[in-house]
């Protein structure tokens, strides 16, 4: 038996007795929800990786783990597998067609667009056919090699409206797929005529003398949808769950909408914008995140539908869909219309 100095009261024992006293229990922490998210490294997932170093999905009781893809394409079976539950990259024809294969991946926020002064694809001409006369106007781009970067992707958009403006069609144009660093060789070495770049290769094609920009998305296409952040189906049916990775991914998204100022990374909070993409992105230079046009957002996170519309019509006339799925039917709006709702609309400064 023991002795009275050895007792000690059990927690069932000890919780009765802080009761009986009228000392209220401490709460217990409920253990942090784990989400699987799907990066590509590229700078349009600042938002995500900015959330993740302010401690903003800690504020939401979410505990966030990476997983880095080549692409946005290469998701679309982990996230219909509930594999991963949130995905984040272009708006591409296969977000359409995994309907035809019973993914119901939804987009829910913008992670990159063209926003006035931030355009996310620019189109580049030669230099040479600048110098020489070749080229004078749009219209000119007729008959040009032309580097783009995938068929059925929001690149395509792109050059559907440069094409429209120039009263031209795609056949008017010789489209090469190349990747975008493979561009600048190429047109160096006379392959390329023109290029359908984003950055940071359009910034390299203008600085290396190669190539002078003529024609902008965001001019041509203003607040052009080119990334959005993609759920799960099991994610978007947690509305809980979703609205609390919202609510950060929000506020991260309206924290970088404030480092932007005059088409670069230049406003109160660039330098720690620059200094997370160095960290956690392949770009270990902060001056080319100096020099580059960055990607632009909507600091609300909502998806300009009306571009999607215009993409979704030329993957359509392109021969690219395998569904009939609706830019309505893979857009949920309600989530976010909730958060900025709950948060107010942004109002910079």
């Amino acid at each position: 038996m023991k002795r009275p100095d050895q007792w000690r009261p059990s927690r069932r024992q000890a919780a009765t007795g802080l009761l009986a006293a009228g000392f209220p229990m401490p709460a217990i922490a409920q253990a942090p929800d784990e989400l699987s998210v799907g990066i590509v490294n590229a700078s349009s997932d600042v938002e995500v990786f900015l959330a993740q170093k302010k401690g903003w999905f800690k504020d939401q009781n979410i505990r966030v783990n990476t997983t880095a893809f080549r692409s946005a394409a290469d998701m679309v079976a982990p996230l219909g597998a509930g594999q991963l539950d949130v995905g984040g990259g272009a708006v591409t024809a296969g977000l359409y067609n995994s309907f035809a294969r019973g993914i119901r991946l939804r987009a829910v926020a913008d992670k990159a667009s063209s926003q006035p002064g931030y355009a996310v694809n620019k189109t580049i001409v030669a230099k040479r056919h600048i110098e020489s006369g070749r080229y004078k106007a749009l219209a000119d781009l007729k008959g040009m090699k032309l580097g783009n970067n995938g068929q059925g992707n929001t690149g395509y958009g792109s050059l559907a409206a440069v094409l429209q403006a120039a009263r031209l069609n795609f056949s008017d144009v010789d489209i090469v797929e190349l990747a975008y660093p493979n561009h600048v060789p190429a047109m160096q070495n006379g392959s390329l005529d023109a290029s359908l770049a984003t950055e940071p290769t359009a910034t390299v094609l203008v600085r290396s003398g190669v190539g002078v920009v003529v024609a902008r998305d965001d001019e041509l296409m203003p607040r052009h949808a080119v990334a959005a952040i993609l759920f799960s189906e099991k994610m978007t049916a947690n509305r809980d769950l979703a609205l609390r990775f919202l609510r950060a991914y929000v506020r991260s998204v309206r924290y970088y909408f404030g480092a932007l100022q005059d088409g670069r990374l230049a406003g109160p909070n660039a330098e720690e914008i620059i200094g997370v993409l160095t960290e956690f992105t392949a770009i270990k230079d902060p001056d080319v995140y100096r020099s580059i046009t960055p990607n632009g957002v909507d600091p609300d996170g909502r998806i300009d539908l009306a571009s999607m519309r215009h993409d979704r019509e030329v993957y359509s006339e392109r021969g690219w869909l395998e569904s009939n799925a609706t830019v309505e039917q893979v857009v949920e709006t309600s989530l976010i219309e909730q958060v900025v709702k709950e948060l107010g609309p942004y109002r910079r400064g």
